[in-house]
């Protein structure tokens, strides 16, 4: 018979007894946080298969209220909006909207959800945390998005005339006012300055969307970072084949040579090392996450989706920040126990 240390088996004992104990019936009683889902380009809010995309998380956290983000309640107008429209007023009026809805407002008027992105939705739902009083997130999770922005416009198919005529405009005049205030895709178009490796200055300049989110400009917005802190999760899919979005690593905030190819991890980025928008902060405390999927843009298989939905959605326990000072508390009980073993012995 194989004898347990004695060390070991009085400091399992300690972990036993000093552990804070969770009530199950509380946890599976709580209600699950709202869901705000923000569709992707050329897509629409009642989508078959955005909807599908809600039950599974209704299946997985009964009880989760889901607000489709939508520009438009006219399902042909939602998707017109994807193409065409000026994103800062496309967010202000979603702020507005998600504060009227009675389901997703608490006692004190604020808000507490979590997050999905798909495509562009993602870098616009982080907009809308950004600049939305009285928003907060514990979740945001997004599959291909563009947060550093992209370097070419998507194709279009031969019939989608909506696309053929957005990209049509921005050729050439993507820095105009015209364009910025009416191209959605303009609004996330980032240029580098290819011998420096710096943001252009027409970017800089004129970006009308991504250059202010990402606090990319002299003026750095305090709000932005603290609200991009604030969150417990900030999840970032990358698809490995995805030829849609370019560079696909704009995903995870990398920076892309156009010309080269070179890849700058955010962490090696300026942005990163200063804390510009509050993600250093989110990472130092384990709440960044870079995550990738091995098909092409958009082509998601359930199991990603659930395990997701699993992790990073669903009811958010009040006692957490009380359950976390309690087990570093026993942690400490356990060393103690163990180190009056050691001089027992």
């Amino acid at each position: 018979m194989r004898l347990l240390a004695l060390p070991s088996f009085l400091a399992s004992l300690a972990l036993t007894s000093a552990l804070p104990t969770v009530n199950r019936l509380d946890s599976d009683e709580s209600k699950p946080l709202p869901l705000l889902i923000w569709h992707g380009l050329g897509d629409t809010y009642d989508a078959d298969g955005l909807r599908e995309t809600g039950k599974l998380v209704e299946q997985l956290h009964p009880g989760t209220y889901i607000y489709y983000v939508r520009v438009a309640e006219s399902s042909t107008e939602d998707r017109t909006g994807t193409f065409f429209g000026n994103i800062t007023t496309q967010i202000a009026q979603v702020c507005e909207d998600v504060h009227s809805d009675s389901n997703l407002t608490g006692t004190d008027g604020e808000i507490r959800a979590d997050a999905l992105g798909f495509s562009q939705g993602g870098q616009f739902l982080r907009g809308l945390l950004e600049r939305c009083d009285g928003l907060s997130f514990r979740s945001l999770v997004t599959f291909g998005s563009q947060h550093n922005g992209i370097q070419q416009f998507p194709a279009c198919s031969d019939y989608d005339f909506l696309c053929k005529g957005a990209t049509n405009l921005i050729k050439g005049n993507a820095w105009t006012d015209y364009v910025q205030n009416r191209v959605v895709p303009a609004q996330y178009y980032r240029t580098l300055n290819e011998s420096t490796g710096l943001p252009s200055q027409d970017y800089l300049q004129h970006s009308n969307f991504l250059a202010d989110v990402n606090n990319e400009r002299s003026a750095r917005s305090r709000v932005y970072a603290d609200q991009v802190a604030s969150m417990e999760n900030f999840v970032m899919y990358v698809f490995e084949e995805d030829v849609t979005v370019i560079p696909k690593e704009s995903g995870w905030f990398a920076e892309v040579n156009g010309t080269t190819g070179e890849v700058t991890p955010l962490r090696e980025r300026q942005m990163y090392k200063e804390d510009w928008l509050g993600l250093k902060r989110l990472d130092e405390k384990g709440g960044l996450q870079f995550k990738k999927h091995p098909n092409g843009h958009m082509q998601l298989e359930d199991k990603i989706l659930v395990d997701a939905f699993q992790a990073y959605f669903g009811p958010e326990s009040k006692s957490n920040s009380g359950l976390v000072a309690q087990t570093a508390d026993a942690y400490e009980r356990v060393q103690d126990a163990v180190r009056e073993v050691k001089d027992y012995l």
